[in-house]
């Protein structure tokens, strides 16, 4: 299938983070992939003996799986750019870059990419009083997978109690309203778009339970929003310094035209879970999951 087909993927996958059985999920899926497109398939469950796992392991290229903070932040970057093996996905400065929604959305307003207002906050402030106008969304500054957001709503008379793991600071962001839309970047090509329908909104239950949500790809939207989100989405990924994949999401206000139309934030490891909106955009443009995983074994390098 390939002119340099390694023998050896290391698949990395778990891992220490909130999303780890979201990241075990979509290393499983990765694996089987992997191993129907021709690879000897090794799964390391990334843990305190990482290094000495990868040594015992051996390959020629790293698979990152892992979603959240260590595998997703630059930090399990770092320790295979240190040990010298190819890998996936982004590299050390994207990945934290992206991590940090607060800084995402700092390169995006540079950029001229639009956003949503928002502030970082101390945890602790809540308790006297909301920190911006409801309705608003509070979330951690840096984890994915709707992990702890809370939605205020607009009638809200006081602000949420927020749990004890929530960090020290987190982000406190103005409500969008509108449709969920969300586009895949596979290097240097954007996918397609995908309108998320829920009951709700598209918390951790629409994202991962069977059911939870309803997609519709493509999306049915005028032409000009279509191809607005695939452009925003390419640059999005090109000025964060994304490679091998990344999906952005966004919110539309149809009401605004495109002036509703906002960037939530940037995956630079989207999830590849049977639920999953990645793979299931590759595969309205023909693209198999083990292609896709082919795809991205094969753009692996150090020094990304």
């Amino acid at each position: 299938m390939s002119s340099r087909t390694p023998e050896n993927i290391a698949v990395l996958m778990g891992g220490p983070s909130a999303e780890r059985s979201v990241s075990l999920s979509s290393g499983h899926e990765c694996a089987s992939a992997l191993q129907q497109a021709g690879y000897n398939v090794v799964k390391i469950d990334a843990g305190p003996d990482l290094v000495s796992d990868l040594r015992t392991a051996s390959p020629c290229v790293v698979f990152n799986a892992l979603h959240g903070r260590w595998g997703e932040d630059g930090c399990v970057q770092g320790v295979l750019e240190w040990m010298g093996l190819p890998y996936t996905h982004s590299g050390i400065l994207s990945s934290s870059l992206a991590m940090d929604k607060e800084k995402t959305k700092e390169v995006y307003r540079r950029s001229g990419l639009p956003v949503a207002e928002s502030v970082l906050v101390a945890r602790d402030s809540f308790k006297s009083g909301h920190p911006i106008v409801p309705p608003y969304v509070v979330k951690p500054n840096n984890e994915g997978s709707s992990v702890g957001v809370y939605l205020v709503e607009a009638e809200a008379s006081k602000p949420p109690v927020l749990s004890s793991d929530m960090p020290d600071f987190v982000m406190v962001e103005a409500f969008a309203p509108g449709r969920e839309l969300t586009v895949t970047v596979l290097g240097e090509q954007a996918l397609t778009v995908t309108d998320i329908l829920t009951d709700t909104w598209y918390d951790y239950d629409a994202k991962y339970v069977q059911g939870g949500s309803s997609h519709v790809v493509p999306a049915d939207l005028p032409s000009f929003i279509f191809q607005t989100c695939m452009n925003y989405a390419m640059k999005a990924h090109e000025v964060l310094g994304c490679r091998g994949l990344s999906r952005t999401d966004f919110r539309w206000d149809e009401s605004k035209s495109t002036q509703g139309l906002i960037l939530l934030e940037t995956n630079t490891q989207p999830g590849m879970t049977p639920t999953s909106l990645t793979p299931e955009q590759a595969a309205a443009v023909g693209i198999s999951l083990p292609e896709l995983c082919h795809r991205l074994v094969e753009d692996a390098s150090c020094n990304r």
